[in-house]
């Protein structure tokens, strides 16, 4: 369970990052690119993540 926890919170984070890449204008080829709120949004989602990796990863 530990696992998928972890598998999930990462993809979260990384779509954050993706996210957060578009908004600035790294990553192209989408409608977000170059859309600050997208930044905003990913930088939102890749925390978001960044909490579930913490987490699922607590001492118990």
């Amino acid at each position: 369970m530990r696992l998928i926890k972890n598998l999930l919170a990462l993809i979260v984070l990384a779509i954050g990052a993706l996210w957060s890449l578009q908004g600035v204008g790294l990553v192209g080829g989408s409608f977000m690119t170059g859309q600050p709120q997208w930044l905003y949004i990913g930088i939102v989602t890749a925390l978001v993540g960044l909490a579930g990796l913490v987490w699922a990863n607590r001492a118990h």
